[in-house]
C-alpha cells in the first residue's frame, strides 16, 4: 500500500526588490462554511482556527480574506479532527489518506479520460450519497454530480469538485476550461466566490448537477509521474485551491496585467482599455456585467498582495504600505482593517 503522506503547507515566496510572486486569497465565508461542517460534529472552531493561523476576529468581517496556505491548513485540521477529507458531508467518511490513494490510482493513467474514470471510480468507493459520473462526447466532458436524495449544500459540491478537478488539472499540467456548471442547490450568498472557483456560467436550483469541461481534456496526456507526486501531495490542497480558477473573464485579464506592474504604477481605466484594444466605455460596461469596476479590481488585488506579503515576507508594515502604493502606513492600516476586520500587525501575529 502506498505510504500515506502527512500534508503540510510550506510557504514558498520569491522576494525581489521590485515585486514578488503573489497568490489569490479566499473569502472568509468559505472558512466559515468549512468550520460549520466541523462544529456540526462537535469540533471546536477556535482550535481549528489556531491550527490554521487564522485570527477568530476575521470571521466577524464578511469581507475578510485568508491565504490559500491558511485555508489549506484549515482543510487538514478539519480532516484530521473528523478523520474525513469530505468534512462529514456524506454518511460515509472519506477517511484520512483517501486523497493520497486516489492520486496513486490516477497517476498512471494515459490521458484525461482515463484519469477522470479512475478518479470518479475512486470517489464512488469512498462516498455513499454523492457520486461523480463521467460522460464524454465531442462537445464537452461532463462530470455528473449525482446525489441520491435531497440537494446538498453548495459547499459539499464545491468540496468534492475541487478535489476531482484540482487533481485532474495537475495531472494534465494545465487548467482545463470549464464551460458551465448546473447545480441543484439554492444560490448561496457566496455565489461570486463560487463563480471564481467554477465559471461565469454557474446556475443554481437546477434539476440535476453537472459541470461541463472543454472536450479536448479527454485526449490530453497525463504529464505527471510518481516523482512529481510527492511534492504535489506535500503542498495540497493549498497548491490547487485557487491555481485553477477561471482566468477567462475580463476581470481576470485585467488582474493579470496589473500583477505585472508595481501598484504605484498601475494604469488608469483608459490605459487598460487601450492595452486590451477596446474603448473605455466598453471596458466599463463589460466589467459592470461581471459585477466589478477597475477600482474594485485594484482594491481586491491590493488586498491579496497585502495578505500574501504579511504572511510570506519579513517586510515591515511601512515597507508593505510603500510597495502597495499607499502614501503612508496609516492609510494602509485603515485599508487592511476594512478588508479583513483586523489590523495588519494583529494579522501577522496570528499567522
Amino acid at each position: 500500500m502506498p505510504e500515506t503522506i502527512t500534508l503540510t503547507e510550506r510557504l514558498r515566496h520569491l522576494v525581489t526588490t521590485r515585486t514578488s510572486v503573489e497568490r489569490d486569497s479566499i473569502a472568509v465565508s468559505l472558512v466559515d462554511a468549512a468550520l460549520r461542517c466541523a462544529e456540526a460534529r462537535g469540533i471546536d472552531r477556535n482550535a481549528l482556527l489556531n491550527d490554521a493561523g487564522i485570527a477568530p476576529a476575521m470571521l466577524d468581517s464578511p469581507r475578510a480574506r485568508v491565504s490559500p496556505v491558511q485555508y489549506g491548513k484549515l482543510w487538514h485540521a478539519i480532516a484530521d479532527a473528523l478523520d474525513d477529507e469530505f468534512f462529514g458531508q456524506d454518511p460515509h467518511p472519506m477517511r484520512r489518506g483517501s486523497f493520497v490513494l486516489m492520486c496513486h490510482a490516477a497517476i498512471s493513467a494515459r490521458d484525461g479520460a482515463q484519469a477522470l474514470s479512475r478518479i470518479a471510480g475512486f470517489m464512488r468507493l469512498v462516498l455513499d450519497e454523492l457520486s461523480f459520473d463521467i460522460d464524454i462526447d465531442d462537445k464537452r466532458v461532463r462530470i455528473w454530480l449525482t446525489d441520491r436524495h435531497e440537494a446538498k449544500p453548495m459547499f459539499a459540491y464545491a468540496t468534492g469538485f475541487i478535489l476531482v478537478y484540482g487533481l485532474l488539472c495537475w495531472l494534465l499540467g494545465r487548467r482545463v476550461p470549464l464551460l458551465s456548471a448546473h447545480l441543484r442547490c439554492p444560490e448561496p450568498v457566496e455565489r461570486d466566490e463560487y463563480r471564481l472557483m467554477f465559471c461565469d456560467e454557474l446556475r443554481f436550483d437546477q434539476p440535476r448537477s453537472y459541470v461541463d469541461m472543454s472536450p479536448e481534456c479527454a485526449s490530453l496526456p497525463v504529464v505527471q509521474s510518481a516523482a512529481t507526486l510527492k511534492p504535489f501531495l506535500r503542498d495540497a490542497p493549498a497548491n490547487f485551491i485557487v491555481k485553477y480558477r477561471n482566468p477567462d473573464s475580463l476581470a481576470a485579464r485585467i488582474r493579470k496585467r496589473l500583477r505585472q506592474t508595481r501598484p504605484c504604477d498601475w494604469p488608469e481605466a483608459d490605459q487598460i482599455a487601450a492595452a486590451l484594444n477596446m474603448g473605455e466605455a466598453t471596458l466599463r460596461r463589460r466589467l459592470k456585467q461581471e459585477g466589478l469596476s477597475v477600482q474594485a479590481i485594484k482594491d481586491a488585488l491590493r488586498r491579496d498582495l497585502a495578505i500574501s506579503r504579511l504572511a510570506d515576507t519579513p517586510d515591515t508594515i511601512p515597507q508593505i504600505a510603500d510597495a502597495l502604493g499607499f502614501a503612508e502606513p496609516s492609510a494602509f492600516r485603515r485599508a487592511f482593517r476594512k478588508w479583513t476586520g483586523v489590523r495588519p500587525a494583529d494579522y501577522r501575529r496570528e499567522r
